[in-house]
């Protein structure tokens, strides 16, 4: 009688191994996406209800996209990234209560209520600011390099931007100044194949890895779906770019849920309903992770349940923090928009001397 061989089932250090990454880490990237998506719904639910207002941008589905690469960051590490910008914020270290309230337009905002969805900022974990014009933030990004650079100081950028930026000059100008200064920038598109309504083939006979090329700065391309591959991605690309190997650009492939923006419907005209529910069953960043994870052990339901459950009190407390929060006091209007000089000659920008 022929020996019967079981089929061993694949241990975490297997399925693992191939990404660099342990347990842990994986465990606190799922943690990380179920935040951010339990966030943005809680942000849809605001805006719906009437409690959010002017422009709104939903990062729902491309959470592995903001997990997967500022995991790889330290704390003075810089990031700075366009207008669709909240969970990139939450997974810097700004405060999700902050975050919130920013939403809201209140004073405990990231910006004071000043700046909302558009505009979140974190100084102090070196998160500078979601940026409203297209492709604002990537100049701003090499200014950053510059500075880490003149300083002789080891930190890294990565500046997020959205498939539109890669068609305005200002990508180009950058690029190009990193390239020949040797700055230390990650350049990251978040490419979830439409600038708004528009489908990316239908403005570039370019394919995105290759926009870089005409700078000396080879890309590389990585499936923002899988955060773990992300993650591994932008391990190896930080570790470079801080030895001193200069800018880098990465296409990170990945796909939105929801519309453009809270006034877009979820397909509109320019993509069907049938591609966005193949995306959302076969390509969930979140879904891609549990399974890979549910397969090794590392994770069940029990446990998933529990981390969501964590997730949605954040996102909820968030909320009522928002909602208790005071509106800004109409003085501030006046507050931070020009410089001025005190009777001693120094610079002072909130409308108060300063000795």
């Amino acid at each position: 009688m022929a020996e019967t061989k079981t089929k061993k089932r694949p241990t975490k250090k297997d399925i693992l191994k191939a990404y660099g990454v342990t347990p842990e880490v994986a465990l606190e990237l799922m943690r990380q996406m179920l935040l951010f998506r339990r966030f943005e719904e809680k942000a849809e639910e605001g805006y719906a209800i009437g409690k959010i207002g002017g422009f709104c941008h939903l990062h729902i589905g491309q959470e592995g996209a903001a997990a997967g690469s500022i995991a790889a960051l330290r704390v003075d590490d810089y990031v700075i990234s366009g207008y669709r910008s909240h969970t990139q914020a939450i997974a810097k270290g700004v405060e999700p209560n902050a975050i919130m309230a920013e939403l809201y337009g209140r004073a405990d905002g990231a910006s004071g209520g000043k700046g909302g969805s558009m505009h979140i900022f974190g100084a102090d974990v070196n998160f500078m600011g979601g940026h409203g014009i297209v492709g604002g933030q990537v100049p701003l990004a090499t200014g950053y390099g510059w500075k880490i650079k003149y300083r002789g100081e080891d930190s890294v950028v990565v500046c997020f931007m959205g498939d539109a930026a890669v068609n305005q000059g200002a990508f180009h100008e950058s690029l190009n100044m990193a390239a020949v200064w040797d700055l230390p920038v990650i350049y990251v598109v978040e490419h979830n194949e439409y600038g708004m309504g528009t489908a990316f083939n239908r403005v570039s006979t370019t394919d995105m890895e290759e926009k870089s090329g005409p700078h000396g700065i080879t890309g590389v391309s990585v499936d923002g779906q899988d955060v773990l591959a992300t993650y591994a991605l932008f391990t190896e690309l930080v570790a470079d770019v801080r030895s001193g190997s200069g800018p880098k650009f990465v296409n990170l492939e990945t796909y939105r849920f929801r519309g453009h923006s809270m006034s877009d419907p979820v397909s509109g005209t320019y993509r069907s309903t049938e591609e966005v529910e193949r995306y959302k069953k076969e390509e969930d960043p979140i879904r891609v992770l549990k399974e890979k994870l549910f397969s090794v052990g590392v994770l069940d339901q029990e446990k998933l349940q529990e981390m969501d459950a964590e997730a949605r009190k954040i996102a909820a407390d968030a909320a009522d923090f928002a909602e208790a929060s005071p509106l800004p006091d109409p003085k501030q209007l006046y507050a931070n928009v020009w410089a001025e000089v005190n009777p001693h000659g120094r610079l002072f920008f909130d409308g108060r001397s300063r000795d």
